[in-house]
């Protein structure tokens, strides 16, 4: 049976123990991570920091990754630092979703068309497991913060703002 996402397939080639949540997405959203959120807390019974969303940001040599919990703003200047970029600015919706092959609200770290420099904030070291896009809007993967840093070759920083 084929994945359903990229991100889950990628998952699974790396035999990366992992939980599919799947919530309720309303078509009429724009804010996805307090989506993601509201829903996950609710019915899952997570905390809201324990909910990470994959930014896609833009470097003077090309884009990069941040991924750092819903509620938590990102500094762009910490992330371009931990990236060992001079500055950073978010990236245009249709370059992160080429370069991802992904839509926005369903970005995932795991499983992108081109694999990107990335930055998880270090607060996903203190969770036993941290939540992340699945690849699908309404679609999160439960995982431990130690095998989305590996499989994604991510440095560790502190990126909020």
């Amino acid at each position: 049976m084929a994945a359903a996402t990229p991100a889950i397939a990628a998952l699974l080639a790396a035999e990366v123990p992992h939980e599919v949540l799947q919530y309720r997405h309303d078509p009429r959203t724009e804010a996805f991570g307090e989506e993601a959120v509201e829903e996950l807390t609710r019915v899952e019974g997570v905390d809201p920091e324990q909910v990470f969303k994959t930014l896609i940001i833009a470097l003077p040599k090309g884009l990069g990754v941040a991924v750092l919990p819903v509620p938590a703003k990102l500094s762009l200047k910490a992330a371009a630092a931990a990236l060992g970029a001079s500055k950073a600015t978010m990236a245009d919706r249709a370059d992160a979703e080429r370069a991802t092959g992904y839509v926005l609200g369903g970005i995932s770290p795991f499983g992108q068309r081109r694999k990107l420099p990335t930055v998880v904030d270090e607060s996903a070291l203190h969770w036993d497991r941290v939540l992340c896009s699945a690849g699908k809007r309404g679609w999160d993967v439960a995982v431990h913060p130690q095998d989305l840093i590996r499989l994604t070759d991510a440095v560790i920083a502190d990126i909020r703002a």
